[in-house]
Formats: C-alpha cells, sequence, structure tokens
C-alpha cells in the first residue's frame, strides 16, 4: 500500500548540485534500511509544491525532501494545499543536502545520510505548529504556510538579494554574509505598526524583524531564540531602528542566541500578528522573498507530523 511507501522528493539543484550528485548515496542507503520509496526530482521553482500535491493524492502519505530549507518549505505547502487528508496524517522527513539547512537544526536530523535514514527508519515523530502568512503582491493578497521563520524589514530585502545572487549561478557559505553587507550600507528603517493577539503592540521605526515557529535562519542565526516547534505560539522578535555602528558591533549575537538581552530588541509569544508598514517593506519566509507588507500571521497548531532525530528532546 502507498501509505507504507516513502515519496521521495529530491531537488537536483539544492546545495550548488549536491541533492543530484549524492542521491545515489541516499537511494543506496535507503535500500539498504529496508525502506520502500519510490523517488521524483523537481524541475523548475514551486515544482515540490505540485509533486507533493500529487503525491497525496495518489495515496502517498510520506513524503521525503531532499533538499534545502526552500523544498522543505514548498513541501509543507503542498501539505497544506490538498484537501484529501487532514495535515497531520501526513510525515514530513528531511534528507538535508542545502546550503543553509535551518529547519533541520531543530530537529537534531543528521547530515550524514545514514545517520539521517536511521531517523527514517525509526520514524520518531513531532507534530509540530505551521504559521498561516498572510501578504500582498501587486496588491493582491496572497496566502502561504510559514514552516519555519519569516524575515520582515532589512532582513528580508537581504534576502531577496541573497536569492537573487543564487539564480545568477553563485553560490557559497559567505554568500548570505555578502547579501547582509551590501543591503546594509543602503537600508533605512521603516514605521511598523504591530498588533499581537488583537491588541496594539507596538508603532514606531523598524530596523529588522522576525515571526518565528522555528529558532534558526539565514545559516545559523537565532533571531527567535526561545521559539519552540510544538508549543502553540510563535515568537516575534522586533530589532528598533539603531545606529548602523551598534548594529555591526552587536551582528554577533544573532548568532549566539543572546539577542533579547539589547533593550533595543522586543520580544513576544503569541497566536496572531497583524503588522502595516509606511512605506510597504518587504517579507520572506522559510528563506523565500515572496511579497509585501501588510502582513497577517496566524497559527495552525500541531498541524504537520514530522520525522525527527535520535538527539530531539520532546517538550
Amino acid at each position: 500500500m502507498k501509505e507504507e511507501v516513502w515519496l521521495v522528493i529530491v531537488n537536483p539543484k539544492a546545495g550548488s548540485g549536491k541533492g543530484l550528485k549524492d542521491w545515489p548515496i541516499i537511494s543506496n542507503s535507503m535500500y539498504n534500511k529496508g525502506l520502500r520509496f519510490t523517488c521524483v526530482f523537481t524541475e523548475h521553482k514551486y515544482h515540490a509544491i505540485e509533486l507533493t500535491v500529487k503525491a497525496v493524492n495518489d495515496g502517498y502519505r510520506n513524503i521525503l525532501a531532499v533538499g534545502g530549507d526552500g523544498t522543505v518549505h514548498e513541501v509543507v505547502n503542498g501539505i497544506f494545499i490538498q484537501k484529501v487528508v487532514p495535515t497531520n496524517e501526513i510525515s514530513l522527513a528531511v534528507i538535508p543536502t542545502g546550503t543553509g539547512n535551518d529547519w533541520i537544526r531543530m530537529y537534531g536530523i543528521s547530515k550524514t545520510y545514514s545517520e539521517a535514514v536511521q531517523a527514517l527508519s525509526e520514524k520518531r515523530t513531532v507534530l509540530q505548529d505551521v504559521g498561516k502568512v498572510e501578504y500582498h503582491e501587486s496588491k493582491v493578497k496572497h496566502t502561504r504556510y510559514m514552516a519555519n521563520v519569516a524575515g520582515l524589514g532589512f532582513d528580508a530585502v537581504v534576502n531577496m538579494k541573497y536569492n537573487a545572487l543564487k539564480d545568477e549561478g553563485k553560490y557559497g557559505k559567505n554568500l548570505y554574509l555578502q547579501s547582509a553587507f551590501n543591503t546594509f550600507l543602503k537600508f533605512k528603517s521603516n514605521l511598523f505598526n504591530i498588533k499581537v493577539d488583537g491588541k496594539e503592540y507596538f508603532n514606531g521605526m523598524v530596523f529588522s524583524g522576525a515571526v518565528g515557529i522555528g529558532k534558526y535562519n539565514g545559516g545559523g542565526m537565532q533571531q527567535t531564540p526561545n521559539a519552540a516547534v510544538d508549543d502553540g505560539l510563535m515568537d516575534l522578535t522586533i530589532i528598533k531602528k539603531m545606529s548602523k555602528f551598534r548594529i555591526l558591533r552587536k551582528f554577533k549575537m544573532l548568532y549566539s542566541g543572546t539577542i533579547y538581552t539589547l533593550p533595543s530588541v522586543l520580544y513576544k509569544q503569541c497566536k496572531s500578528i497583524e503588522i502595516e508598514t509606511c512605506p510597504h517593506t518587504r517579507i520572506e519566509i522559510d528563506g523565500e522573498a515572496v511579497g509585501e507588507s501588510p502582513f497577517k500571521f496566524s497559527l495552525v497548531s500541531k498541524s504537520i507530523k514530522v520525522v525527527v532525530g535520535s538527539s530531539f528532546k520532546y517538550l
């Protein structure tokens, strides 16, 4: 029965072609573990969404993404687009072949293929929360589902430039930092009006913001360091307008998980967020630059079943 078979969605371009190059190693490891699977390859952007919807419609209930954070984002959105079964009846697993691989950091999923496949065979799972995000593109409202972190303001513009460089065929661990530096020189803070759980929360100038289900983004940054994937809450981080000199001095705190010790950083846990900005600002969701303000976030609690690594600690 297809309910017992893994539908494997491989992004051949992930990690500068690592997805395609390493698939024979991964598939051989799965075969040796006695796992039953069928493999399909993505051919263009958003193809993983289409393949996921088709897989669920065809009877598959186990989806394995072989790729990076962008592949995970597309698969999660495919799980929500399909209407055949409740989303929490579909198991999602990931074998990382991307560049950042931020989503897997929360789950103790190994970058070593044999260990990642071992997690597949053990199939320990957790029901993860997901964020529903409404935003605008060309003045038309769109909806996406967020499995990890959404970035606003500076973070979103950096991501847009980062993805543009990748589209030009450029890769490397320092590409994100290069994009951040180039954006930093010209970026200006914007006026944000923020409501949290229906109440006014903040009105003022914002340099950057993040809304997280998970805690890692941007290749290991911790903009929402207190986030837990199954606590029924979203974590909101707002970095108010600061001098550029001070931002440079404190930049390392984004990686150390100590950002909330800064007085210019606001932190709130909540179930819904509404944000209006002046002028309109960009948003990125799970590393994908998608649109602009206004934004609305709402929580879909414990809505996808995720396969975790052996070191994952349940709440």
